[in-house]
């Protein structure tokens, strides 16, 4: 591509990605009258809104009903579902569009963010290549997401396997899908369509959910298995390949299993390939870019938040760095990320929700903890509802809560006061700049604390300071 004589065109902040790290880092910034660009290749909202976490939530919602109607005899209530799949896809498309403008390049435009749809790479330390324009900004954002990440499984690259980025598109319900994977994503998929009538066979080399509370995700897995999921636990595919109408997956036992399809769900890797980092001094390693507690890369000027850059990756994670990020860099307030009250949810049926260090990982780091748990057979709304699987494990260490456990129906739900109680803050304030899961009904109460305070931290003084700490930048730059 002809680059010569272009004119350079500044910027008080580059962010490169619109999914949620980079739209909640560029609308922070935007809202404190900076001059911002917002640099989308693909589809707005990212992964999250297009092809992970609305998509698969959908599916499991649409599966929890086709369960529900199968369950009901034990309530006095018999029905037989019958699933329609072209309705199944138009649930999961509609929620995707329902969601979609919150993400919409009008609405960040309407912030006063110019939205440019092109590929960028880096030129040097502070400026990009960006279509057939060149950019500058003295602060610059990576928030490029993640991608599947593949296994070297010999004949996997000749046949048609699935990852979530395909998998909501399906033109028809698998007869037989086998899932390469047991951990959140293969779990939660692997119920979703057994339930919608598939055959689902979940192959994995270590223990399903196994970053997770055990205890915990052994009553998960026994769940699945009641509903008819079949497990090859300790096994890894050895080759893949087609045979007629069916994938064939061969273990590493010498066994084979044929399935109508593939869907390969062993993790994610960093989506940062095409980006030259090189020349902007940034480094990175396998697990993605190397970042500080601020999330500053090598060079102090960029930043990586969510998914592009080691460390954990889930959608609130990647909200709540790009708020810190944005404040970092409209405010010069250099926030460090907290990690003690990280939650994470499984949105499996039970669900399978954490905060903070599950019990082994608070004995390993902490040795001597306590341990309470309290089973939902023992809370009346779950004993009228019918439904007391699980339990809330409460882990402390010198009276002080490390860690929480919850297992059962909404669990994700119940883990918000105990992010105020690990984090030591209590307040409106508090709360509006918390880790919420995502999704959960929980982030309601989330919205309406940030919305209680948003005309203070956005008004007048605030942009001012803001603008002032832009113009130090641009000189300095």
């Amino acid at each position: 591509m002809q680059t010569y004589g272009l004119m350079m065109e500044k910027f008080d902040l580059i962010v490169i990605g619109a999914g949620s790290a980079g739209l909640t880092a560029a609308g922070g910034v935007a809202m404190f009258g900076l001059k911002v660009a917002l640099i989308e290749a693909g589809a707005m909202g990212g992964e999250c809104l297009n092809t992970g976490c609305v998509p698969s939530k959908a599916l499991l919602a649409a599966a929890k009903a086709a369960h529900g109607a199968r369950d009901g005899a034990r309530f006095g209530i018999k029905a037989i579902p019958k699933v329609n799949w072209p309705g199944v896809r138009a649930h999961v498309d509609g929620a995707i569009a329902a969601i979609a403008p919150h993400d919409a390049q009008e609405r960040f435009e309407s912030l006063g963010i110019e939205v440019i749809r092109a590929p960028a790479h880096f030129l040097d330390g502070k400026s990009l290549q960006v279509g057939n324009r060149r950019l500058t900004a003295p602060r610059i954002v990576i928030a490029t997401g993640s991608k599947p990440a593949i296994p070297p499984v010999d004949g996997l690259a000749d046949v048609p396997y699935l990852t979530n980025e395909t998998l909501f598109t399906l033109d028809m319900l698998p007869a037989h899908l086998i899932v390469l994977g047991g951990g959140a994503i293969g779990i939660e998929m692997a119920q979703a369509f057994r339930r919608l009538g598939s055959t689902v066979t979940v192959i994995e080399h270590g223990k399903p959910l196994g970053r997770d509370d055990v205890d915990a995700a052994d009553l998960v897995i026994a769940q699945l298995r009641s509903e008819g999921v079949a497990f090859e636990l300790g096994r890894k595919a050895t080759n893949v390949m087609i045979d007629g109408k069916s994938i064939v997956v061969k273990l590493d036992d010498g066994r084979s299993l044929a399935g109508s399809h593939l869907l390969v769900a062993t993790g994610r890797r960093a989506n940062i390939d095409d980006l030259d980092l090189a020349a902007a001094g940034v480094k990175a390693g396998k697990d993605g870019i190397d970042v500080d507690a601020r999330r500053r890369t090598a060079n102090r000027r960029i930043y990586a938040i969510g998914d592009c850059r080691a460390g954990p990756r889930f959608t609130h994670v990647a909200g709540y760095e790009g708020s810190l990020v944005g404040l970092d860099i409209a405010l010069g307030w250099p926030g460090k990320v907290d990690w003690r009250a990280l939650p994470h949810v499984t949105y499996s049926d039970p669900e399978l929700a954490q905060i903070g260090l599950t019990e082994a990982e608070a004995r390993e780091r902490h040795g001597q903890v306590d341990v309470i748990r309290q089973e939902f057979s023992d809370n009346d709304r779950a004993v009228t509802e019918g439904d007391t699987r699980g339990f809330l494990k409460l882990v402390r260490h010198r009276g002080k809560v490390v860690g929480v456990t919850i297992v059962g129906a909404h669990a994700g739900e119940l883990l918000e006061p105990w992010t105020q109680i690990i984090s030591g803050k209590a307040s409106a304030f508090a709360l509006g700049s918390a880790i919420v899961a995502y999704p959960t009904r929980s982030e309601i109460a989330k919205a309406a604390a940030f919305a209680a305070y948003s005309p203070a931290v956005f008004g007048s003084w605030p942009r001012r300071w803001a603008a002032l700490v832009a113009r130090t930048r641009q000189w300095r730059a």
